[in-house]
């Protein structure tokens, strides 16, 4: 599932967006946002609509759980 994050620099009035392919990508693009300053706007995707970031690491729990485990 892709997921689109919108976010806004604190110096800049423009929402910009990025794309993740699966949950833990999106967690991993918004912890480093967060780092950086930015603030958080949006996540969705086509699939689940517009969600919070609550909602995303459960979708990523999720995935994690759905992943084949490697020996």
């Amino acid at each position: 599932m892709s997921y689109t994050i919108g976010f806004q620099s604190k110096n800049q009035k423009s929402i910009l967006a990025t794309e993740a392919a699966t949950a833990n990508q999106a967690v991993a693009i918004i912890a480093a946002l967060r780092q950086s300053a930015d603030e958080i706007k949006f996540i969705r995707s086509p699939q689940e609509g517009e969600m919070g970031i609550e909602m995303l690491l459960l979708l990523a729990k999720e995935e994690a759980e759905e992943m084949p485990r490697r020996a």
